[in-house]
């Protein structure tokens, strides 16, 4: 009986996260796209921008130049344009930044930019 159990505690996880990671993307002042293990945010410029990404709320601190401020997981990390950082055990790369928006990939620590 205690190995059935085990088992069925063991594959929800796996069962339950392609929902978890969907539902995971979303904030004010931004949009996201989401997959399995990274999402892709395009941040609103000159709002409060955030989201919940893969479980940690992200922030959009502040550009200057080609370097882009966030803040992940409440660590604040500066990334240049086509650059990447790892902060809070995730890959966080800026892809490009307009006048208007900042568009920010951020993944799982295994997956690269």
């Amino acid at each position: 009986m205690i190995l059935p159990a085990r088992r069925l505690l063991a594959v929800l996880p796996l069962v339950l996260l392609p929902l978890g990671a969907v539902a995971a993307c979303g904030g004010e002042g931004t949009t996201t796209d989401c997959s399995l293990n990274a999402c892709t945010v395009t941040f609103d410029r000159g709002v409060d921008a955030n989201a919940s990404i893969l479980g940690v709320k992200a922030e959009l601190v502040g550009v200057q130049g080609d370097n882009v401020t966030l803040r992940i997981g409440g660590q604040q990390v500066t990334v240049p344009v086509d650059g990447q950082q790892q902060v809070e055990g995730l890959n966080v790369a800026v892809q490009s930044v307009t006048q208007d928006n900042v568009v920010v990939k951020i993944s799982g620590g295994g997956e690269g930019g």
